[in-house]
């Protein structure tokens, strides 16, 4: 049976896509769920305008990944924390205050899911973060943590 997806399948195909999937697993699993609608051609048609948007859509967030990439690149981070004596913190800088900084520095929103941190920062100084925005787009970028006053 031919269906659209309406939506990401894993291990199927992507939402927008007409797929030729088994009979009972249309009727049974995609359709119920919600997740296709038999192939007619209004969903053929309307399918292709899901496939044209959401083209759009990856390639405005691929290009916003690439912008907040070379300005962390070229600058990164400052984050301010409360520190005790020597360079140790008050806890440690998380993705979710880190994500902050960046949405703050950039103005374009970032998930702190796509953050990642080789260990805990619980000192003052320069550390590494890496970032992967979109599936194209992978940097790392410094956070520098200086002591709050």
């Amino acid at each position: 049976m031919k269906v659209v997806l309406r939506s990401d399948v894993d291990g199927v195909g992507t939402a927008g896509s007409v797929i030729d999937v088994a009979d009972g697993f249309a009727r049974n699993h995609l359709i119920p769920r919600g997740l296709a609608l038999r192939a007619t051609e209004g969903t053929v048609s309307q399918a292709s305008a899901m496939s044209r948007a959401r083209a759009a859509r990856d390639l405005r967030e691929r290009e916003t990944a690439e912008r907040v990439a070379t300005e962390l690149v070229a600058g990164g981070v400052t984050i301010a924390a409360r520190a005790g004596s020597g360079s140790h913190l008050y806890g440690s800088v998380t993705t979710a205050e880190i994500a902050a900084a960046m949405t703050a520095r950039t103005g374009a929103e970032v998930d702190r899911r796509k953050l990642t941190i080789e260990a805990p920062i619980r000192t003052i100084g320069t550390h590494e973060v890496s970032a992967q925005l979109h599936p194209e787009v992978s940097f790392t970028f410094n956070v520098e943590v200086v002591a709050l006053s």
